[in-house]
């Protein structure tokens, strides 16, 4: 666990920062008003300002938390495509946590990227949320001391760390007005502590402010926030940027603290802002200040005084090291909820019955700012029959498990003239003549990042859906538009408004049909210009049959199977930026097929294809259950290496996942009248929880067993550390993670420290599991005071299965 040293406290004055210092002072000091001003909004979606009078370089910034898009949202560059973050926490393990840090910096540094947007350390207040699959957890501290470790990680590497979305941003649902209701204890308690465990751990270079209000103010004016916690309480140095398109006032934004107003070029600041500095509203120092730390962004990444030297070689996102390593991130990070008899791992003979959409259709991230274009993504049914070998697997389809049929994958189409996985786009003026034609890698072209496509009266787009014999498909169109649709035997027109306010990029209409098409065929949509630059493009998938008759060959298959592993999930229709769920139940009519394959099969085991909790009316039917969450890339071989046992699933849950739709301390994203009151004070996720959940936090099983011997508290004026021996007492060697909670009296249980031990059968290792005093204190009355040492600590393997309670006593 990390210290609570504050570092920017130990800073010399002297060396590489004060030159740093002395050089952004100096660079002040030349530019008048309007070339000052002129920096503190972005200069594209994703780039900010150069200005060579100064020998600043345009410094580029690039979406994550999984992966490093680039500046392109639509049909970027190819790759690397992480686990999400909540798989990734479940290691609870700083030190993989460093390691995606790195990674990632190495996928900028190939991009020549300087910045990347994230970590996300907001909590996992509400199992309905739909964007928990990029933050790491329900609590605080893990959240904290991992997103810590992340910052080392990129910033070790000379990459920009982002820490967002500051603060209290754990809805989807009206997320741009929503005002977030949260009293202070709980505010700097919960919410706040994440944020300030990674300022004074890790100094991310910079911070995101929120699109929510917070107690009535926008999180990107709230003055006591940034000036007053962050900047001034915290000592923090570093930049405080918007959320896209956040900022929605000039004056009063530019004099709380935040230093740049994201994208750009427009914005509510440029002119608007140098005319505020004129009428007084706006001290011209305040705007030296936000110079001053954009410029410190620009040193601490390289792009002052001269451009930044890349990099000339950085492994391939589908080299075998890269491949290798998400992969074990992946399967090390997976979870073994329940495992009657030991059925995992398989066995090493007999036959497998793989069943269901998420088998073939195997989602491997969430939907919005944080996707990310990988080389591949290996299904798990691949995977598995890589694995096991063909002559072991049968491959059956399952229910319809989503509305939207997303974008074609890339093996789905191909360019008719090149042969090239993605489509031909040509445009057209308005006598119909040809403009240009052009082979497009991907099955989206966006007007906005494609200016090629502006001068055009209509743009087709041409494919021939890819397939190796004749196969019932489910076809159409995606964007908002006036579209020609033509397939064999087909030919349609159609209107396609926005689905919502959701915007042009993250929820697209649609339009779709299924077809019987042979190989070669090939479909074609025309699209008339629309205003707004809309995101255009083809979907394509095989098509799946109704329920009643998917599920009676699944049952057929698993009838005659020595195993039946059944692949369930959501989808990135739930698992979204800008959408929040409305209930914890999978999609379509998955748990019909998990019961109905249960009830015939000799062995069943489901495996769960999703980030957040889902509800599991036939756990008690089933012989095991593995959490896979979003596994990215490598997202079969990771399932594959865990089912046979290659790798263990070592992961432990980081959030509460409740039995029945409603079920504990929070439920509810959506805000009335405008409100979100945080009601539940500190008692947040398992804090606040009062009935059996479904798994509680911390649970996951391995694949051994474990004994824990007596333990030993050291306390003085503060509990300090907890020490125990733990024991292999299974048959495989293992990971356990030991877990220390404490239960003061009169306060919500809270975790104080974790540490993570390999141990060989049989064998027995002293884990010492030093504590963190940042959740051993209470809010109260505008500061910190220390919590009586009263009460329990709670030594667990998850709070589903305490091994060892202590007393606490000591001195204040």
């Amino acid at each position: 666990m990390a210290d609570t040293r504050n570092p920017l406290a130990d800073q010399a004055s002297t060396g590489p920062r004060q030159d740093l210092e002395s050089r952004i002072h100096k660079s002040i000091a030349t530019l008048d008003l309007e070339s000052k001003v002129r920096l503190l909004t972005g200069a594209t979606n994703f780039t900010l300002y150069p200005d060579p009078a100064i020998e600043l370089a345009e410094v580029v910034l690039s979406d994550g938390p999984t992966g490093v898009r680039g500046e392109r949202f639509t049909g970027g560059r190819i790759a690397c495509l992480l686990p999400n973050a909540t798989l990734l926490s479940q290691h609870w393990d700083t030190a993989v946590a460093e390691e995606v840090g790195a990674l990632l910096a190495e996928e900028a540094g190939a991009q020549h990227v300087h910045v990347v947007l994230g970590p996300t350390v907001n909590l996992h207040r509400t199992p309905l949320a739909g964007r928990l699959f990029e933050s790491f957890s329900e609590d605080p501290l893990l959240t904290g001391a991992l997103a810590s470790a992340y910052i080392k990680g990129l910033q070790d590497n000379g990459i920009g760390a982002t820490l967002k979305h500051f603060v209290a941003n754990e809805s989807e649902t009206d997320r741009k007005t929503v005002n977030s209701v949260v009293d202070e204890r709980t505010l700097h308690e919960v919410y706040l502590l994440p944020f300030e465990m990674a300022v004074a751990d890790a100094n991310p270079w910079a911070i995101m402010a929120a699109y929510n209000d917070i107690n009535g103010v926008p999180a990107t004016a709230n003055t006591a926030l940034i000036e007053g916690v962050l900047k001034d309480e915290w000592g923090y140095d570093g930049l405080v940027m918007s959320d896209w398109y956040a900022t929605d006032s000039t004056a009063e934004s530019a004099n709380a603290g935040l230093d740049l107003s994201m994208p750009g070029p427009a914005g509510p600041w440029g002119d608007a802002l140098v005319a505020a500095v004129r009428a007084g509203e706006v001290a011209e120092t305040t705007v030296d200040e936000h110079v001053r730390r954009v410029l410190r962004l620009a040193g601490r990444v390289g792009a002052l005084d001269s451009e930044r030297e890349w990099p000339s070689t950085a492994p391939a996102p589908d080299s075998p090291s890269r491949r290798e390593a998400l992969r074990n991130l992946a399967a090390g990070g997976m979870t073994v909820l329940v495992n009657r008899q030991s059925i995992l791992p398989l066995a090493t003979e007999g036959t497998v019955a793989l069943i269901g959409r998420h088998a073939t259709e195997t989602v491997v991230q969430g939907a919005g700012s944080s996707q990310v274009r990988p080389p591949h993504a290996i299904g798990i049914a691949d995977g598995i029959t890589e694995a096991l070998g063909a002559d072991r697997v049968s491959v059956v389809d399952g229910v319809e498990i989503s509305t939207d049929p997303l974008a074609a994958a890339q093996h789905f189409l191909r360019d008719p003239e090149t042969g090239e996985f993605g489509m031909r786009v040509t445009t057209r003026d308005d006598r119909g003549e040809v403009i240009e034609s052009r082979y497009v890698d991907w099955s989206e072209v966006s007007l906005r990042e494609s200016p090629w496509l502006e001068s055009a009266a209509t743009i087709e787009l041409t494919a021939e859906v890819v397939m190796e014999q004749a196969t019932r498909m489910q076809v159409g169109v995606r964007g908002r538009g006036d579209w020609t649709f033509t397939a064999p035997g087909h030919f349609e027109q159609v209107h396609l408004d926005r689905v919502d306010d959701a915007g042009e990029v993250l929820r697209l209409p649609f339009r779709t049909v299924v077809l019987d098409l042979e190989p070669g065929a090939t479909i074609t949509a025309v699209a008339a210009a629309a205003p707004g630059r809309p995101v255009l493009g083809l979907a394509a998938r095989v098509a799946t049959k109704p329920p009643a008759v998917a599920i009676s060959a699944a049952t057929r298959a698993a009838r005659n199977a020595d195993v039946a592993v059944v692949v369930v999930g959501l989808t990135p229709e739930q698992e979204t930026e800008e959408v929040d769920k409305i209930t914890l139940a999978l999609p379509g009519e998955q748990d019909a097929l998990v019961a109905a394959v249960a009830a015939v099969a000799r062995r069943t085991v489901v495996v769960v294809n999703a980030a957040t909790p889902v509800l599991m009316p036939w756990l008690d039917r089933v012989d095991a259950v593995l959490w896979a969450g979003l596994p990215g890339q490598e997202a079969g071989a990771a399932v594959a290496a865990v089912l046979t046992g290659e790798v263990e699933p070592a992961g432990r849950l980081v959030t509460t996942f409740p039995a029945r739709d409603g079920d504990g301390p929070t439920w509810s994203p959506v805000p009335v009248h405008g409100e979100l009151p945080y009601s539940e004070g500190s008692a947040v996720g398992y804090r606040g929880w009062q009935t059996e959940p479904l798994f509680w936090f911390g649970h996951g099983l391995g694949y051994t067993e474990w004994s824990y011997g007596e333990a030993n508290l050291t306390v003085d004026d503060a509990i300090r550390a907890v020490t125990v021996p733990v024991t292999n007492s299974g048959s495989r060697a293992g990971r356990e993670v030991v877990q220390a909670y404490w239960r003061p009296e009169g306060e919500p249980v809270r975790l104080i420290g974790w540490a993570g031990v390999d141990v060989e059968p049989g064998q027995t290792a002293s884990v010492d599991v030093p504590v963190d005093r940042r959740v051993l204190r209470r809010w109260h009355r505008g500061g910190w005071q220390p919590l009586p040492l009263t009460g329990e600590v709670l030594i667990a393997r998850g709070l589903g299965d305490i091994r060892v309670t202590l007393p606490v006593s000591g001195q204040r």
